[in-house]
This record gives structure tokens, sequence and C-alpha cells, in this order.
């Protein structure tokens, strides 16, 4: 049936459409609904269509360390995790893998690793400075987690112009269940707000299924989203890790993963929404049904082959084959496959005035 609890499925979409303020009860009945989401994938890809028509951004993703100071419950790369080997990529290695990528047609490089000290912002300012003075036409996307607003100026100034930081949760007691006492959401929020102010096209986002979530806690999510404003949206599936405190959790929901995809895209139609690598962990066809229920950008990975299973956030990841850079013919297959195309360009996201 359309309607359910008095809320019609095309009124709440058409709602989300037109920036109106939905309400947590319409939010909560959309997120919690049985049947299928045709209709609220159909809308998001008609807005996405509308304003990046087919267009796929592709992003060179270089996981550069897998060392973290943090012992979040959820991840593989926590500190106290013994059975994980650990390696650096040396600033030469980087360079290599920006090398590889441009060559490849990428224009934008997404450095990743956990929270590693061991590189310290004179060495990510060098890093930084080393790819935008090779590649100027290119962009780098730092994510490299919590640091102080100085360092977020200092790397700014090296050249970087994108940061992601997904806030994971935006409930402060939900928050604690994840990550250790150390940690605050105070603090994460607080870095999201430096970035932006810094003038970063920030990116934020969150789990979808981790434990002890509930859907008011994803409500929270959309309206801390909202209040932030960030120009990339990532969302995925909660995984659980064998060497976590969370193994043996129940993984996270295809289908409200990709319900959620869509509403983040009516909501926030200006977006760079991935499709994620955890979609396609879950599911063989996880992103192209990512694509198809509103995201943009795909992250293919430029890490050397070796120690793409040592970057290990949770189990079973794909980490050879058409998630790799490598592989650029089938990545361009797959994306043609489900009505759209991977475009050569830095894709930043677009303004309003652009729509």
């Amino acid at each position: 049936k359309r309607a359910f609890m008095g809320f019609d499925i095309d009124e709440i979409i058409c709602e989300l459409n037109n920036a109106h303020d939905t309400s947590d009860d319409k939010l909560k009945f959309l997120l919690e609904r049985n049947g299928s989401d045709d209709r609220l994938f159909a809308a998001a890809d008609r807005v996405r269509r509308e304003i990046y028509g087919i267009d796929v951004y592709i992003r060179g993703l270089i996981e550069f360390t897998n060392y973290c100071k943090n012992n979040c419950l959820y991840c593989g790369l926590r500190r106290d995790n013994k059975n994980l080997r650990r390696y650096r990529l040396s600033r030469s290695e980087i360079l290599c893998c920006c090398d590889e990528g441009y060559s490849l047609g990428f224009r934008t490089f997404v450095l990743q690793g956990g929270e590693d000290m061991a590189f310290s912002d004179d060495d990510i300012c060098g890093i930084v400075s080393d790819i935008t003075g090779k590649y100027p036409d290119c962009a780098v996307t730092l994510s490299i987690g919590e640091r102080s607003r100085e360092s977020y100026e200092a790397y700014f100034r090296a050249g970087a112009r994108r940061y992601l930081l997904r806030h994971e949760t935006a409930d402060i007691s939900h928050y604690g269940k994840l990550h250790p006492p150390e940690m605050s959401l105070e603090n994460r929020k607080r870095c999201l707000y430096d970035l932006s102010d810094i003038g970063y096209r920030t990116g934020s986002g969150f789990m979808v299924g981790s434990p002890y979530q509930t859907t008011e806690n994803l409500i929270s999510d959309l309206r801390f989203l909202q209040q932030l404003k960030p120009a990339m949206i990532g969302i995925g599936p909660f995984i659980a890790h064998c060497d976590t405190p969370f193994a043996g959790q129940k993984n996270g929901s295809l289908t409200l993963t990709l319900r959620l995809i869509s509403i983040l895209r009516l909501m926030f139609p200006y977006a760079l929404i991935p499709s994620t690598t955890a979609l396609g962990t879950i599911h063989p066809e996880g992103r192209e049904m990512g694509l198809k229920a509103g995201a943009n950008v795909v992250m293919p990975n430029l890490s050397p082959v070796g120690v793409r299973k040592l970057y290990s956030l949770y189990d079973n990841k794909i980490c050879t084959g058409e998630e790799s850079a490598q592989c650029r013919g089938c990545l361009e297959n797959r994306v043609s496959s489900a009505g759209y195309r991977i475009v050569t360009d830095i894709g930043d996201a677009k303004k309003p005035a652009e729509r």
C-alpha cells in the first residue's frame, strides 16, 4: 500500500525532493517500511541525473598506512588488533601510486589511513605538496582522522582541498558504544566544523546497521548532516571484523543502505555520494545498485597490490579485481551496465546555481 499510518510515500519523496522539512515520524516510516523501494530509487536517480547527468566521478584511493592510535570497537585497524601485519608506504611509494593513477585517468587522489602519528604534519604537507606540484590539475583529498585545527590549516596551505571524516553516529550515547572513552563525539564534530570553516570541501557520513543503532540514531545522523552541509556524504553497511569486540555481530542491511543513499540524494541533491567498497563486499552488484539508488562516485584502489588485504577495516573486504584502479576497463563496464559513465574529471560538488 502507498499509504500507511497516514503517510503517503510519494508525498514524503516530494517533500524531500523540494527541501521541505520532513518530520522525524515520516523519516522513521520511510526507513522502517516494508515493500518496494522502486519509487524512492527512481526519484533519487532523477535528481542525480538532473544535476550530474550520468557522470560518475572516480577517485584513486591510496591506503598509505594501517597503523592507528585509536581503538574503535568496530575497526580492524584498531591498535589492540595484534593479528594485523602493519605497514606504512613511503613518500616515494605514495607518489608512484599517483603516477600510475594519473596515467589511468585519475584526477583526484584520496590519501586514507589510520590515525598514524608517525606521519607528522610536515610529512603530510610534504606529500600533499609533492602531488599538487607534480599534478596541478588534480585534487588531493585527505582522510586521516581527527587532528588539530592548526594541522588542518597546514594541510590546506600545502594544497589539500578536500577532507573526509565520517562522524559514524551523531548520537552521543551510541557514539560511546562504538568508541573508546578517550574519543568523543564533541571532538569529532569540532573537527568537521573546523574543516568546513577553513574552506575544505568536507565529507562526512555514517555506518548503517552498526551495533546498537536505532532508527532514531539514523534520523539524528540525517539531522546532523543538515547542519553540517557537507560536500560529500559517504555511508556504507557495517561489516563485522573477526579481530574486534564486534566479531560475530550482524552486518548492516543492503536494503537499508540503498534506501538511505536515495534519501540522502533527495535531501542533499548536490552532494557527492560514493557507492562504497562495503556495498560491493556485501553484494556482488552492490556498487551498481548504489549508483542506481543515487550515488555518483566510485573510489577504486590505487594502493600497491601487496598491501591491499592489510588495510583490513572489516572482514572479506574486496581488494583485487574489478574494484582496483588497474582494472579501469572492468570498472567502466560495470558502471556502464548500470546506465552511467565514468568521467575523467576533478569532480567537484556542484552548487545550486549549476542545476
